[in-house]
C-alpha cells in the first residue's frame, strides 16, 4: 500500500491513519510527516513519489495536517529548498513576488471596497455614511487569510460585498454577539438570516434617503462611537 499515493485521515493512533474507505492504515516505518506551512516543500515531496495526504475536518473546512513520505525524500527535498532560499536570485524572485502580490491586495482592496459601496446605494445625502462603511467593511473582510466571504473565489465579487456587509452589521448593529443561541440544528441559521432582514430593512432607510437621527443610529453609532 505504502506504493499508492492516497489522502487519509488521522487515526486513532500517531502512526494510524485512515483510508477513503475506512480501513487502518499503519505508516511505513520508513516514512516521516511532512508539516504543513511550506507549499514549495509539499508539492516537491508529492511528486516525488508515493505520499499519504492526511486532512481533517474543522467546522466547515478541511484541513491540512501534512504529507507522510519516506524520510529521505522529505530530507532531500527540504535541503535542497534551504539551499536555494540561501541564495541572492531566490531572495530578489521572492522581493518581487511580495511586490505583485501587494499590488494584487490593494487592487482588490479597492475593487471590493467599490462593490461595498454599489451594493449599500445610499441617497446621495448620506453618500459620506457609505463611503466610511465601505472602508470600515473592506478593511475587516479583505485580509489575506481572514477566512471571511470577501476571500472566496466561488461567487462574484457583487455577492460577496452583500454578504460581507450583511456580516459585518450582524457583528455592528445588533446584538447577536452577545446572544445565547439553543445549540438546535438550524437554530443559528434562522438567527442570522433575520438580523439579515433587519439589517436590509436599515439599509433600506439610508437608500430611500430617510432622516436619520444619526445620535441614535445603530449603524451610525457603529461607525461614529463618539456621538453615542
Amino acid at each position: 500500500m505504502p506504493d499508492k499515493t492516497r489522502i487519509v485521515q488521522p487515526g486513532p493512533e500517531p502512526r494510524i491513519v485512515i483510508s477513503p474507505d475506512g480501513q487502518q492504515l499503519k505508516v511505513p516505518k520508513s516514512w516521516i510527516l511532512l508539516k504543513p506551512g511550506d507549499a514549495g516543500a509539499t508539492r516537491r515531496v508529492k511528486a516525488a513519489g508515493p505520499s499519504w495526504t492526511m486532512k481533517t475536518r474543522k467546522g466547515r473546512r478541511i484541513i491540512s495536517l501534512g504529507v507522510w513520505a519516506e524520510r529521505s525524500t522529505i530530507e532531500s527535498v527540504t535541503n535542497q529548498l534551504k539551499e536555494e532560499r540561501a541564495t541572492p536570485a531566490y531572495a530578489k524572485r521572492q522581493a518581487a513576488a511580495a511586490t505583485r502580490r501587494e499590488k494584487a491586495q490593494d487592487e482588490y482592496i479597492d475593487q471590493f471596497t467599490d462593490a461595498v459601496f454599489a451594493f449599500l446605494n445610499f441617497h446621495e445625502r448620506y453618500r459620506d455614511l457609505a463611503g466610511d462603511i465601505a472602508v470600515a467593511v473592506a478593511k475587516h473582510a479583505t485580509p489575506v487569510g481572514s477566512g471571511t466571504v470577501a476571500r472566496t473565489k466561488t461567487i462574484s465579487v457583487e455577492r460577496r460585498a452583500e454578504a460581507a456587509v450583511i456580516a459585518w452589521m450582524r457583528h455592528q448593529t445588533t446584538a447577536y454577539d452577545d446572544m445565547t443561541i439553543p445549540r438546535v440544528k438550524g437554530k443559528r441559521r434562522e438567527v442570522r438570516r433575520l438580523l439579515a432582514q433587519q439589517s436590509r430593512l436599515l439599509l433600506d432607510v439610508y437608500r430611500n434617503g430617510r432622516t436619520v437621527d444619526v445620535e441614535k443610529c445603530v449603524l451610525s453609532n457603529s461607525l461614529y462611537p463618539k456621538t453615542r
